[in-house]
Protein backbone atom coordinates (compact mmCIF):
# COMPACT_ATOMS: atom_id res chain seq x y z
CA UNK A 1 0.00 0.00 0.00
CA UNK A 2 1.49 2.92 -1.35
CA UNK A 3 1.47 6.29 1.73
CA UNK A 4 -0.46 9.16 0.74
CA UNK A 5 0.49 12.77 2.16
CA UNK A 6 -2.07 15.52 2.88
CA UNK A 7 -1.51 18.10 -0.52
CA UNK A 8 -0.17 15.22 -2.57
CA UNK A 9 -1.38 15.81 -6.01
CA UNK A 10 -3.00 12.30 -7.16
CA UNK A 11 -4.50 10.89 -10.69
CA UNK A 12 -8.27 9.35 -9.58
CA UNK A 13 -10.26 7.61 -11.54
CA UNK A 14 -14.29 8.61 -11.51
CA UNK A 15 -15.96 5.58 -9.84
CA UNK A 16 -19.62 5.26 -8.51
CA UNK A 17 -21.99 7.95 -7.07
CA UNK A 18 -23.09 7.73 -3.56
CA UNK A 19 -25.16 10.26 -1.39
CA UNK A 20 -22.13 10.91 0.40
CA UNK A 21 -20.13 11.50 -2.48
CA UNK A 22 -17.82 9.76 -5.23
CA UNK A 23 -15.60 6.96 -5.28
CA UNK A 24 -12.55 7.09 -6.70
CA UNK A 25 -9.48 5.07 -7.50
CA UNK A 26 -6.54 7.12 -6.37
CA UNK A 27 -3.47 6.43 -8.66
CA UNK A 28 -4.77 3.06 -9.66
CA UNK A 29 -4.04 1.70 -5.53
CA UNK A 30 -5.85 2.94 -3.22
CA UNK A 31 -9.36 4.12 -2.80
CA UNK A 32 -11.08 7.64 -1.87
CA UNK A 33 -13.96 9.95 -1.65
CA UNK A 34 -15.17 12.92 -3.22
CA UNK A 35 -17.78 14.53 -0.93
CA UNK A 36 -20.74 15.94 -3.28
CA UNK A 37 -20.60 19.14 -1.30
CA UNK A 38 -17.05 19.67 -2.68
CA UNK A 39 -17.47 18.93 -6.53
CA UNK A 40 -18.31 21.50 -8.16
CA UNK A 41 -18.26 20.31 -11.89
CA UNK A 42 -19.69 17.49 -13.61
CA UNK A 43 -18.01 14.37 -13.60
CA UNK A 44 -18.22 10.84 -15.39
CA UNK A 45 -18.16 7.46 -14.67
CA UNK A 46 -14.07 6.60 -15.77
CA UNK A 47 -13.27 10.49 -16.13
CA UNK A 48 -10.10 10.47 -14.93
CA UNK A 49 -8.81 13.64 -13.07
CA UNK A 50 -5.46 15.41 -11.16
CA UNK A 51 -6.57 15.56 -7.72
CA UNK A 52 -5.52 16.38 -3.87
CA UNK A 53 -4.85 14.28 -0.89
CA UNK A 54 -7.17 16.22 1.51
CA UNK A 55 -7.34 13.78 4.71
CA UNK A 56 -5.72 10.35 4.91
CA UNK A 57 -8.15 8.44 7.75
CA UNK A 58 -6.90 5.86 10.50
CA UNK A 59 -7.87 3.10 8.19
CA UNK A 60 -6.64 4.24 5.30
CA UNK A 61 -9.24 5.65 3.18
CA UNK A 62 -8.48 8.98 1.44
CA UNK A 63 -10.21 12.09 1.24
CA UNK A 64 -9.95 13.71 -1.75
CA UNK A 65 -10.20 16.85 -3.31
CA UNK A 66 -10.20 18.50 -6.77
CA UNK A 67 -8.97 21.20 -5.60
CA UNK A 68 -5.11 22.49 -4.45
CA UNK A 69 -5.47 22.39 -0.37
CA UNK A 70 -4.04 25.85 -0.67
CA UNK A 71 -7.25 27.11 -2.27
CA UNK A 72 -9.58 25.07 0.03
CA UNK A 73 -7.35 26.50 3.31
CA UNK A 74 -8.22 29.70 1.69
CA UNK A 75 -11.81 29.77 1.06
CA UNK A 76 -13.43 31.74 3.11
CA UNK A 77 -16.73 31.52 4.88
CA UNK A 78 -18.64 33.96 2.80
CA UNK A 79 -17.42 32.11 -0.62
CA UNK A 80 -18.88 28.77 1.43
CA UNK A 81 -22.07 30.41 2.01
CA UNK A 82 -22.39 31.68 -1.82
CA UNK A 83 -20.94 28.40 -3.15
CA UNK A 84 -23.98 26.59 -0.71
CA UNK A 85 -26.65 29.05 -1.99
CA UNK A 86 -25.68 28.69 -5.53
CA UNK A 87 -25.95 24.85 -5.27
CA UNK A 88 -29.39 25.03 -3.50
CA UNK A 89 -30.31 26.89 -6.89
CA UNK A 90 -29.24 24.45 -9.06
CA UNK A 91 -26.19 26.08 -9.64
CA UNK A 92 -27.36 29.55 -10.89
CA UNK A 93 -27.85 32.26 -7.67
CA UNK A 94 -30.28 35.18 -9.31
CA UNK A 95 -27.91 38.05 -7.64
CA UNK A 96 -25.07 40.34 -8.99
CA UNK A 97 -23.02 42.77 -7.48
CA UNK A 98 -25.30 45.52 -8.56
CA UNK A 99 -28.25 43.84 -6.43
CA UNK A 100 -29.87 45.91 -3.03
CA UNK A 101 -27.61 45.48 -0.09
CA UNK A 102 -30.74 44.58 1.67
CA UNK A 103 -31.28 41.44 -0.55
CA UNK A 104 -27.97 40.56 -0.23
CA UNK A 105 -28.50 40.65 4.05
CA UNK A 106 -31.63 38.74 3.46
CA UNK A 107 -30.50 36.35 1.11
CA UNK A 108 -27.14 35.19 2.23
CA UNK A 109 -26.77 36.66 5.24
CA UNK A 110 -23.74 38.90 4.54
CA UNK A 111 -22.79 42.55 3.66
CA UNK A 112 -22.95 43.76 -0.03
CA UNK A 113 -19.27 44.54 0.27
CA UNK A 114 -18.29 41.07 1.59
CA UNK A 115 -20.66 39.66 -1.03
CA UNK A 116 -18.33 41.04 -3.48
CA UNK A 117 -15.00 40.09 -2.36
CA UNK A 118 -16.42 36.60 -1.76
CA UNK A 119 -17.75 36.55 -5.87
CA UNK A 120 -14.19 37.78 -6.76
CA UNK A 121 -12.00 35.47 -5.20
CA UNK A 122 -14.83 32.45 -6.96
CA UNK A 123 -14.51 34.07 -10.02
CA UNK A 124 -10.87 34.71 -10.14
CA UNK A 125 -10.20 30.77 -8.98
CA UNK A 126 -12.77 30.24 -12.00
CA UNK A 127 -15.36 28.20 -9.86
CA UNK A 128 -17.96 30.38 -11.16
CA UNK A 129 -19.23 32.53 -14.04
CA UNK A 130 -20.71 35.91 -14.10
CA UNK A 131 -23.72 36.82 -16.32
CA UNK A 132 -25.72 39.21 -16.65
CA UNK A 133 -28.63 38.70 -14.04
CA UNK A 134 -26.69 35.96 -11.60
CA UNK A 135 -23.86 33.96 -11.14
CA UNK A 136 -23.24 30.38 -12.10
CA UNK A 137 -21.18 27.32 -10.98
CA UNK A 138 -18.89 26.20 -13.98
CA UNK A 139 -19.38 22.87 -15.42
CA UNK A 140 -22.17 22.21 -12.58
CA UNK A 141 -24.73 19.95 -13.76
CA UNK A 142 -27.19 18.34 -10.90
CA UNK A 143 -25.24 16.06 -8.91
CA UNK A 144 -25.88 13.05 -6.78
CA UNK A 145 -27.31 14.27 -3.60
Amino acid sequence: MEDFEVGQEVEVIVGSFSKLGITVLVDEVSEGILYSSEVYQRLEEGQRLKAYIKKVREDGRLDISLQPIGFRNSITKFQVQILTAIKAHNGFLPITDKADPDTIKYELGMSKKAFKNAVGGLYKNKVISLEENGIRLVDYTELPS
